[in-house]
């Protein structure tokens, strides 16, 4: 397993990456989504880069969830929403869900896609797991499991 980064969600994008270059991090890689009207910006101190547009070793994800398109108010966070989840890479997501599983953990977002799910905490902070590698072929019961709860 391996750290890889802790999400936060933000209302101004510019302003947050400023406080952060003012730590010493620097943006190493952004997804900005029309489809999805996101941005994803991720961000690593020096010792942990390696390079631009390179996975980091450990990195913070700011996510910026655009305004509506019909001009209606952006989200506003309250009560700890700002933060997002930690991730870690495993090597076999369906190994490590059976496990959580069986020790009684709830998978809040099943790994259907054979790549990424969510658990919590027993304080329910969101973890993402996230397939090492290419995503595995789906596989029962995962691929047919529904979401639980928030996640």
């Amino acid at each position: 397993m391996r750290y890889l980064h802790t999400m936060i969600r933000v209302t101004d994008p510019d302003a947050t990456i400023a406080f952060f270059e003012l730590l010493g991090l620097k943006q190493v890689r952004r997804m900005d989504s029309e489809k999805g009207r996101f941005s994803l910006i991720f961000l690593a101190a020096d010792e942990d880069s390696k390079g631009e547009g390179k996975r980091a070793d450990a990195e913070v994800e700011l996510t910026y969830n655009w305004p509506a398109e019909d001009g209606s108010p952006a989200e506003v966070y309250t009560g700890g929403r700002n933060f997002g989840h930690l991730a870690y890479r495993v090597d076999n997501i369906y190994e490590t869900c059976q496990r959580l599983l069986d020790g009684g953990v709830t998978i809040n977002r099943p790994p259907r896609d054979g790549n990424m799910a969510f658990v919590r905490t027993p304080d329910n902070i969101s973890v993402e797991l996230l397939q090492a590698g290419d995503p595995l072929p789906p596989a029962e019961p995962w691929a047919s499991m529904a979401n639980t709860g928030e996640w």
